[in-house]
């Protein structure tokens, strides 16, 4: 049998095998084979136009915000953005709050004089603008502090925690608990970083974009374990979990997966924001509309309804890493196992680097891990070089 050869092949087509098959390809000039599991490019933000005409994302709703001005810069070489600052509603005790819980929630949940002297009592004790996690507020001095801090974990926090991860909240990292704070300010939108907005064309177009370089070759619907002993490549990045990378011969890591419903009404808008999330009714933890998203206004709207579900290695997706302490343990025993039996393999990705990512994130690692490659082997050979 005649082997393929290849400088690089880099598997799992999602944004960040995207970045570093274009990067290789437009810097290095050297030859990419991507390859990819599923049978589209764009992994969990693969999105596309349904029967309906709406632009719909298939793997649930991803909003892209960023403070850092070079992975904007770097995306918006493949993209217009169009606009867009997500806002998300809770529903709690029969109303609609803004989430995360900020002053405007507490007033509409604590109508009148509590509310105003709890929103008095926050400014004062943490100051305006401050983003404070509420398992932190449940240790504040002040009792009514505590009181609020400990509504809203029973009743935004903790029911929600569990139908997502099957833990609760205590159970899992710091860094989980802190992206759902109580913040002291009006400031309604999900997000407050500089640049928020979402591809003009969508996420999947300005991936192809990305990978519309000489040098990349694309296999859809194929797995790198059946292909491996056909190819021959100087280097592998590879983006998917990293215990199936070793056949889980330390243990599977243990991730959560998502199951999407998507329905289509007939009328333009359903709800007032993008995404509704519930705590504590339903299966589901949120409804998303796609429409608030791509800013198109049709005769129908799509919803996405969101289910967490186990994982199951083979039948489903694995979504999210459980951030646990003992999962860290677990996955450092597949970082010992990668750095001395495949100094050629570069991990990366939320999967690889059994971490949560969000967009911005995956994009930053990736194009600072392709520098600390480029500068272990040499100046990039861009369009000017040799």
């Amino acid at each position: 049998m005649i082997r393929e050869k290849y400088d690089w092949v880099v598997v799992g087509a999602g944004i960040t095998g995207t970045c570093f098959a274009e990067r290789i390809a437009s810097q290095r000039r050297e030859s990419v084979l991507l390859i990819e599991q599923r049978p589209h490019i764009g992994g969990n933000l693969y999105d596309e136009v349904n029967e309906f005409g709406i632009l719909e994302h298939k793997y649930g709703p991803h909003i892209f915000h960023t403070n850092s001005t070079e992975v904007w810069d770097y995306l918006s070489q493949f993209t217009s953005w169009r606009p867009y600052t997500h806002h998300i509603l809770a529903a709690v005790d029969g109303k609609l709050v803004p989430l995360p819980i900020n002053l405007n929630s507490v007033e509409q949940l604590f109508p009148g004089d509590r509310g105003t002297r709890l929103v008095g009592k926050l400014i004062a004790l943490y100051g305006f603008g401050a983003r404070v996690p509420v398992l932190k507020m449940r240790d504040a001095a002040d009792e009514d502090v505590r009181a609020l801090a400990e509504y809203v974990y029973q009743r935004v926090f903790e029911n929600y925690t569990w139908k997502q991860w099957q833990l609760r909240p205590e159970e899992l990292a710091p860094s989980v608990t802190a992206r759902v704070p109580i913040v002291i300010s009006r400031d309604d939108r999900c997000f407050q970083d500089t640049y928020q907005g979402l591809p003009l064309d969508g996420y999947t177009e300005m991936m192809r974009r990305m990978l519309a370089q000489p040098g990349i070759t694309l296999r859809l619907g194929c797995s790198w374990h059946a292909l491996s002993d056909q190819i021959d490549a100087n280097r592998i990045v590879y983006t998917g979990p990293i215990d199936e990378y070793f056949a889980c011969k330390h243990g599977a890591l243990p991730y959560r997966s998502l199951r999407f419903e998507a329905t289509t009404v007939a009328q333009a808008r359903v709800q007032s924001v993008g995404t509704v999330n519930f705590p504590n009714e339903h299966d589901y933890t949120r409804i998303t509309e796609m429409a608030h998203l791509t800013g198109q206004v049709e005769n129908h709207s799509t919803l996405l309804y969101e289910y967490p579900q186990a994982h199951v290695p083979g039948e489903t997706i694995p979504y999210y890493p459980i951030p646990t302490e003992s999962n860290r343990q677990h996955y450092a025993q597949y970082c010992a196992e990668a750095r001395n039996t495949c100094p050629d393999v570069i991990f990366a990705g939320r999967l690889a680097d059994y971490m949560y990512y969000n967009i911005d994130q995956a994009v930053a690692s990736a194009l600072s891990k392709f520098k600390r490659l480029v500068e272990s082997t040499g100046e990039s050979r861009d369009e000017n070089g040799d």
